[in-house]
C-alpha cells in the first residue's frame, strides 16, 4: 500500500469540504489523508483558512466518535466538532483517499490534570500533567483502546502514534518559564520520571530507582542553589557522562525504552492486523535523541514494523545526515516513512525542499508525508505536488 499523505485537521477538513479537500489533495499527487484523531492545545496560523486565521484547538480531545466500553478509568473527552461532523466517517466514506489516523496518544494536559496519578513525576513529586506516563497502567490502557478503538469502528489504513513514551522536560508547556540559562544537563534530569509506577516497575527488575531519585533530586537541587549555569557544550559532556558512568541511570534509561516498546506491542497486538501501526519516535532533533523519551528505533521497528520520522531539519545537508544515521540504527529492521515540513522553519526555498526530497528518496525512503495542511500557504502547498513528480520519476 503507498503512502503520500498530507497531515492535517479535522477543522480544516470541516471548513473546505471534505470533497474539496480531497481534490485538491490527488491533484497534488497523494493518496493518504493523515488526520489527527486525539491532539492538543495550540494557538495555530492559518494561511487559508476561510473563516479565521488563528486557531485554538480545545485540548486533549478525540475527534472520531468513542465507544465507552473500550475505556478504563482514562476516558476520552470528545472535541466539540463531532456535535455537527464526524469528519473521519466523512473521509472514510468517499474512498477517495485512504485514510491514516493520527493519534497523540499521552501528550494529554487535559486527562493528566484529571488523573494525576497517571502522570509523569520527577524526582521532586512534581506531577508533569501534561504527559501521561507510559508505565501507569490506566496510561496504558487509555492508550491502547484508543488506537483499538478508531481501528475497530472506521475503515482505516492505518495509525502514525506520537507520544507514546516520555516527554522531554522543555516541551513548550503553556508560558513555560524560568529565569536560568537552560541546559542539556539540567533539562535531562528535570526530565526523568519518578512516579510510583516507575519507581516500583524498575525497582523489580533490580534497578535502584529511588536510590536514583534521590541522587538526581540531590544534583538539581544543589545546582539550584548554586549560582553556575552551565556552557552548553559542558552541560552536554556532563550529560553524556552521567548516562555512561552511573549504573543506574544507565539501566534506568534501557528500561524506560522496554517500557514504551511494551506499550506499542501491545497497541499493535490489539488493532486488527490490516490496520498499519508507525511509530513517531520523537519530534525532537536530529531523531537519534528520541531513546530519552523511551524510544528505541530498532525495537519500535520491530514492533510496530514502520518507523515515521520527523525530518525536521533546517537544510537538506541535515536531512541527508538524520536519514544516515535512522538507517544505521534501524539496521534493516522494518520500514522507514518520512514527514518533511516544506516551509519554514526548515526550508527557506523550494530547491532546498525538494533537494532533501531527493535525499530521502536516494537513501530509500519511498513513504512521504508533509505536516500540516492547515499550516501551509498555498505557494508551499504547491511544492508538494512537485515532490510528488519526482517520486513518481524514480519510482
Amino acid at each position: 500500500m503507498s503512502y503520500r499523505a498530507i497531515y492535517t485537521y479535522a477543522w480544516d477538513l470541516a471548513e473546505e469540504g471534505i470533497t474539496e479537500s480531497q481534490r485538491q489533495f490527488l491533484a497534488l499527487g497523494l493518496d493518504t489523508v493523515t488526520v489527527a484523531g486525539s491532539y492538543h492545545a495550540g494557538k495555530f496560523l492559518r494561511p487559508h483558512g476561510r473563516k479565521g486565521k488563528v486557531y485554538f484547538p480545545e485540548d486533549g480531545t478525540v475527534y472520531f466518535r468513542t465507544t465507552p466500553s473500550y475505556y478504563g478509568s482514562i476516558k476520552p473527552v470528545a472535541n466539540s466538532i463531532l456535535s455537527s461532523n464526524d469528519i473521519i466517517a466523512e473521509l472514510v466514506a468517499t474512498k477517495a483517499m485512504a485514510v491514516n489516523i493520527w493519534l497523540v496518544l499521552l501528550h494529554n494536559t487535559l486527562l493528566g490534570s484529571a488523573n494525576p496519578n497517571s502522570c509523569v513525576t520527577n524526582a521532586f513529586g512534581d506531577r508533569y500533567v501534561y504527559n501521561l506516563c507510559p508505565s501507569a497502567p490506566d496510561a496504558r490502557s487509555y492508550a491502547v483502546a484508543l488506537a483499538k478503538d478508531v481501528a475497530d469502528h472506521y475503515d482505516i489504513s492505518g495509525l502514525s502514534l506520537e507520544s507514546p513514551g516520555f516527554l522531554p522536560y522543555a516541551h513548550g508547556f503553556h508560558h513555560e518559564f524560568a529565569l536560568n540559562t537552560p541546559n542539556r544537563w539540567l533539562d535531562s534530569q528535570l526530565g526523568l520520571c519518578f512516579c510510583d509506577h516507575c519507581v516500583g516497575a524498575a525497582q523489580s527488575v533490580g534497578i535502584d530507582a529511588r536510590g536514583l531519585k534521590a541522587s538526581v533530586a540531590a544534583d538539581i537541587a544543589e545546582y539550584l542553589a548554586s549560582d553556575l549555569d552551565f556552557p552548553p557544550d559542558m552541560a552536554e559532556a556532563f550529560w553524556l557522562a552521567d548516562t555512561r558512568s552511573e549504573g543506574a541511570l544507565r539501566s534506568y534509561l534501557d528500561w524506560r525504552c522496554a517500557v514504551v516498546t511494551s506499550l506499542v506491542a501491545e497497541i499493535r497486538k490489539a488493532v486488527r492486523k490490516d490496520v498499519n501501526v508507525a511509530v513517531i519516535p520523537s519530534v525532537a532533533r536530529p531523531t537519534a535523541g528520541a531513546w530519552y523519551e523511551g524510544s528505541d528505533l530498532a525495537a519500535l521497528a520491530q514492533t510496530a514494523g514502520i518507523i515515521e520520522a520527523c525530518f525536521y531539519e533546517p537544510g537538506a545537508n541535515r536531512v541527508k545526515a538524520d536519514l544516515f544515521d535512522i538507517k544505521r540504527r534501524l539496521n534493516g529492521v522494518g520500514s522507514l516513512r518520512g514527514i518533511l515540513r516544506p516551509a519554514y522553519p526548515d526550508f527557506s526555498s523550494r530547491g532546498e525542499f525538494l533537494a532533501a526530497v531527493e535525499a530521502l528518496i536516494a537513501g530509500g525512503v519511498r513513504e512521504l508525508a508533509f505536516y500540516n495542511w492547515g499550516h501551509l500557504r498555498s505557494a508551499n502547498i504547491a511544492w508538494i505536488g512537485d515532490a510528488m513528480k519526482i517520486l513518481d520519476a524514480r519510482a
